[in-house]
């Protein structure tokens, strides 16, 4: 994956702001945006929202 993960983190924040999408489907936004496979697109979008888990000094400066 081209893109770092905070990029493509950044990009899921924008879009649930955005209102546009429920979060769980936006694995599409995500292979256009970045031009990943489904599973890449899928396994980022799945440690987007683990990291939400994380203490909140562990999580990623994403503008969450």
């Amino acid at each position: 994956m081209e893109q770092t993960m905070l990029e493509v983190y950044k990009y899921l924040v924008m879009l649930r702001n955005s209102g546009e999408t429920n979060m769980w489907g936006a694995t599409p936004y995500l292979e256009d945006a970045f031009n990943l496979s489904s599973q890449e697109a899928r396994n980022a979008l799945l440690g987007w929202i683990k990291s939400f888990d994380l203490p909140e000094g562990k999580q990623p400066l994403d503008g969450r």
